[in-house]
């Protein structure tokens, strides 16, 4: 009979999987169509990208408090009910003339993400055997990835065929299949007992700590200024069209996945304070390229490409060192509530980000985005390097393992 079991686990997996896949790919699909929307509106290309601010910074301020008051409800009916309230606000897009109708279901379908986020991995670690936890953590993550690398380009291929709304009713179909896999995969099983808010906000008293997850704040700040308003600074920049985002969406996820895993072998080998480092470095130059490029504005692709590739790799391989250095500094013990802290912060560097770089993007136009960009990674290696030298050694992989393609969209 364990033989049997596997398969049905696999598709438990799966439906985790997709769950994440969906949620991370309506997160930060909005990259994609942001000028669309802004046009459909009649609003500003700044004033569209706090769609992704208010939906960031719901999920960091919610996420943490969700988790305590759903503590008690049962496993199955918490994820389907939240993937049933999630599809719902994206179906419902079409209905929304207006920007503060829109704003309205961002804000329904961003409560509905940061109940279910958390509670997909809580539930996955949960539910594997002590040997396959970190492996089964890992596969749930693909998720993540995967939505940059597949869903956040499809999404902006559909909105340039079929017109933005259609990339949020994709969205929500997508959601619709995610909450039949899991009712059909997901064991209605009973909650574990859950830690209190003040027991998981309790590491952010250690400074050191503190200052590791601030840096990771820094670093999403500086990298979701250029995500989020990638597509009016291509645009200016080498004139690309909506449709070939979506290509070049894809060969920037490509190599984010690549500098993740390059970034968790360097961890490995050379600590976490030199990975970080490197990781900085690039993204500095990317940035300066970048800079360059749009003063040479109209630049030629064989000059942007590289440099697009570059910046996606260097921003996916901060997470890992990030997540190596936290769980080190906190030990086994207080490991799991670091990590959660951890993905707070990137939802508090997206928001800041998407907030700060519309904000220049209305003041001091596209070319303002990568300086500044540049400024916050600078400051990101600053804190990291304050979060103290301790804890060298690897972690274990169930730990770092679980962790290293964690929140993909840093």
């Amino acid at each position: 009979m364990p033989l049997l079991r596997r398969p049905r686990g696999g598709l438990r997996l799966a439906a985790l999987a997709l769950t994440a896949f969906a949620l991370q790919t309506d997160d930060f699909v909005i990259v994609g169509v942001l000028p669309s929307i802004a046009d459909g509106l009649s609003v500003g290309e700044a004033a569209a990208g706090q769609l992704v601010t208010v939906f960031s910074v719901i999920c960091a301020a919610v996420a943490p408090v969700a988790a305590v008051v759903t503590a008690s409800w049962p496993r199955r009916r918490l994820l389907t009910g939240g993937m049933l309230v999630f599809s719902a606000a994206n179906l419902a897009v079409p209905l929304a003339a207006s920007y503060p109708a829109l704003m309205a279901l961002r804000i329904v379908a961003a409560l509905a993400a940061a109940t279910v986020l958390p509670a997909v991995f809580a539930v996955t670690a949960a539910l594997a055997p002590p040997q396959r936890r970190g492996r089964d953590l890992a596969t749930v993550m693909t998720g993540l990835t995967g939505a940059v690398v597949v869903g956040v380009p499809l999404g902006t291929w559909t909105g340039a065929a079929l017109g933005w709304r259609a990339t949020f009713v994709t969205g929500g179909l997508l959601g619709l299949a995610a909450l039949a896999f899991l009712r059909a995969a997901l064991p209605d099983t009973a909650p574990s007992p859950a830690a209190g808010l003040g027991e998981r906000l309790r590491p952010l008293a250690r400074p050191a700590i503190a200052c590791a997850l601030l840096a990771a704040v820094a670093a999403v700040l500086g990298n979701l200024m250029i995500q989020t308003y990638l597509a009016p600074f291509l645009d200016e920049t080498a004139g690309v069209s909506p449709s070939g985002l979506g290509g070049l969406l894809v060969l920037t996820g490509a190599a984010g996945i690549a500098g993740g895993r390059l970034s968790g072998s360097l961890v490995d080998r050379v600590g976490p304070l030199r990975a970080f480092a490197i990781a900085s470095a690039a993204f500095v130059a990317a940035m300066a390229g970048l800079a360059l490029a749009w003063s040479l504005r109209p630049a030629h692709l064989l000059l942007v490409v590289p440099l697009l590739l570059v910046w996606s790799a260097a921003a996916w391989a901060v997470p890992p060192p990030v997540q190596a250095r936290v769980l080190a500094l906190a030990g086994a013990e207080t490991g799991p509530q670091v990590l959660a802290l951890s993905s707070s912060a990137v939802y508090v560097g997206a928001s800041l980000g998407a907030g700060l770089g519309g904000w220049l993007l209305g003041t001091l136009g596209p070319g303002s985005l990568p300086p500044a960009a540049a400024a916050c990674a600078l400051g990101a290696l600053g804190l990291f390097g304050l979060a103290g030298r301790g804890a060298r050694k690897p972690v274990p992989e169930k730990g770092l393992g679980a962790a290293r393609n964690r929140d993909a969209n840093v």
